[in-house]
């Protein structure tokens, strides 16, 4: 059974110079990416082919893990930005069988992020974006990234929303008391990523983001970045919000969920009720759920789906998503 992984990290010594340069930086997250870990996000080569062989995985879809470029100044990230799509470019060509990518964008200048997300797409062959959610206190539903968004809809290319850190405010009032290193880990890993990245999908719905964009696809990861366990209390929502379809409809139209490393069969039949069998995608969110054994190959093989649905989860799901993209 072919796997398409396609929640798999990277980062290049470029990016994490420009976080440490920047006043905002990674909001304190950046020491989650040491060790074993830098050494694996900074490979695009051998080292990584070896450990995907390791997993049973055939193909990653590469991807700068959070924040990305969304804390640094306008002017930086279109540079850094179009610098990073071109390794990523040269990476797959060096191995087309074994790389997808994602494009990374310079949310900071959005109208400069809307075509460059055109060019991975048309030019690089890119098969969508991936987005960590706010830029700095704007969210993603805001006014000013809406041409990204709309070029999203018009090329057909997924965006995958990703955790990042909550804003400071939200962080200290939530999430923070305990000192550090608790504060940091419950307001990121431990659940504050989570809530934000699915927050952030809320607030497109919420907006008329796909009222405006109707085939625009996002994906979350984590099994949907729990707001599908809470459909029953969002479908509220319908009632106030003047919508064109109900908060039920847009998660079974306009979404994609993966499980980045999370080989729970509780939270895939939660997936299945939401989404349904065509709207489930395979990742490992490599490096950090990386573990020797081939766990996600062997949940991918006995979670309890029929043949024809392993298939789809598999690769079939991604394949058909992205075969819409328009070149």
């Amino acid at each position: 059974m072919k796997l398409i992984a396609i929640e798999e990290h990277f980062l290049t010594p470029e990016i994490r110079a420009a976080w440490e340069a920047s006043a905002i930086g990674t909001e304190g997250t950046s020491g989650f990416d040491a060790g074993d870990l830098e050494e694996r996000l900074n490979n695009l080569a051998e080292g990584r082919l070896a450990l995907m062989d390791e997993a049973g995985v055939e193909v990653q879809v590469l991807s700068v893990t959070t924040p990305a470029l969304h804390n640094l100044e306008p002017a930086e990230s279109i540079e850094l930005a179009r610098q990073t799509n071109d390794l990523v470019a040269a990476a797959i060509a060096k191995h087309p069988a074994r790389f997808e990518g994602f494009a990374v964008l310079p949310m900071a200048a959005p109208e400069e992020a809307a075509r460059e997300l055109e060019r991975c797409i048309t030019q690089l062959g890119f098969k969508g974006t991936m987005l960590c959610g706010r830029t700095r206190d704007k969210n993603l539903d805001h006014a000013e990234f809406r041409p990204v968004l709309a070029m999203a809809a018009k090329l057909n290319a997924p965006v995958f929303i990703h955790p990042q850190i909550p804003q400071r405010a939200v962080r200290e009032a939530l999430y923070g008391g305990f000192g550090e290193p608790i504060d940091t880990a419950f307001a990121a890993f431990g659940l504050g990523w989570h809530y934000e990245a699915g927050i952030q999908f809320l607030r497109l719905i919420l907006s008329g983001v796909f009222d405006e964009q109707p085939n625009l696809q996002i994906i979350l990861g984590h099994w949907g970045e729990v707001v599908l366990f809470y459909l029953e209390r969002l479908a509220n929502l319908s009632r106030v919000a003047k919508l064109q379809r109900s908060v039920a409809e847009y998660m079974a139209q306009n979404l994609y969920v993966t499980p980045s490393g999370m080989w729970s069969e509780e939270y895939l039949q939660r997936a299945l009720k939401v989404v349904g069998p065509e709207r489930i995608l395979f990742s490992m969110d490599f490096p950090y759920q990386y573990r020797p054994g081939r766990s996600g190959r062997t949940f991918a093989e006995n979670c309890g789906l029929s043949p024809e649905e392993k298939e789809l989860f598999a690769h079939g799901n991604w394949e058909r998503l992205t075969a819409a993209i328009e070149r």
